[in-house]
């Protein structure tokens, strides 16, 4: 006879599958790693087959287990969309909120609004991802998505929080030392600070007409993959960094940066935008509660404006 709670047991084995552990799965579950266990043993018992090789250093999937595991994951993904688009009917702020984004904007702007919204709902849990790859609300199984750029089209949906300008800053310790450049082309001899890894991230090209680094386009003295430590070294007098506004601005409006409007900054004619992006037509109750709060905080014109 088929075990009633069969549902509940494909849900915790695709959670298994995906954590790529009994632990990894009990932390998102809130339970112990026996608990998962005795549920997937539960469920190979009903369905009479193994569905994972268990080994003291890794999980895989049988042949049965991964047939489960890829019809299961949709109809629990399926379920989880339509529990969240029922529940938004309720109005009730609570679940779990789960927001992907870029380290630095999360830590400075998402994180203080989650921590205010838990206070005043203490029903609501968010999971934030700090991340620099381009998450996906639907694959990655998110409320949200904040996205930095030019969007490319998609089926999400996307609302607009602010505009994002480019910001060519240094310390003014460092232009006593080395001089403030009166035009572009004046940069081409300064020292400068770059995004570490792939090429051109902080599109220096859009300003100089090639990469940072490159022959006649500045020396690079120093790299690194993390907003925050460029803003960092840029206010230790290292050299000149080309910085997002939500990065630099704060630093320029209390003096701790110079921005050097070259040529009356041309790569922001066309400012590109900070988006927030979601899958699911109809927003849940803690989704809209989240975009009032994060809209508010930044604020129009942003809070990070020079």
């Amino acid at each position: 006879m088929r075990d009633p709670r069969f549902a509940e047991f494909v849900a915790v084995f695709v959670d298994v599958v995906r954590a790529g552990s009994f632990s990894g799965a009990a932390r998102r579950r809130g339970v112990t790693p026996s608990a998962i266990v005795r549920q997937i043993d539960a469920l190979e018992h009903d369905l009479g087959v193994r569905v994972l090789v268990r080994s003291t250093r890794a999980l895989a999937t049988t042949d049965a287990g991964q047939r489960l595991f890829e019809r299961g994951q949709r109809l629990v993904d399926d379920l989880v969309d339509v529990h969240a688009e029922v529940a938004a009917f309720d109005g009730a702020v609570a679940g779990t909120l789960r927001i992907a984004c870029f380290p630095t904007f999360g830590k400075r702007y998402v994180l203080p609004v989650a921590g205010a919204l838990m206070r005043e709902h203490p029903r609501l849990k968010v999971e934030l991802d700090l991340t620099e790859r381009l998450a996906d609300p639907v694959l990655d199984r998110l409320d949200a998505v904040i996205r930095i750029g030019q969007l490319t089209d998609s089926a999400l949906i996307a609302s607009k929080l602010a505009d994002q300008m480019r910001l060519a800053v240094a310390a003014p310790d460092y232009l006593a030392r080395n001089g403030t450049p009166g035009c572009i082309d004046d940069l081409r001899g300064h020292r400068l600070l770059d995004k570490l890894h792939g090429a051109d991230l902080l599109g220096w090209a859009d300003l100089l007409g090639g990469a940072a680094g490159h022959p006649d386009c500045g020396e690079v003295v120093f790299r690194s993959d993390d907003f925050e430590a460029l803003r960092l070294a840029a206010g230790e007098g290292a050299g000149v960094a080309f910085l997002p506004s939500w990065v630099a601005g704060p630093d320029v409006r209390e003096g701790k940066l110079v921005r050097l409007q070259l040529d009356g900054e041309p790569w922001n004619a066309r400012p590109s935008g900070i988006y927030l992006l979601r899958a699911l037509p109809e927003p849940s109750a803690k989704f809209r509660a989240f975009t009032y709060a994060l809209r508010t905080a930044i604020g129009s014109p942003p809070v990070w404006t020079p």
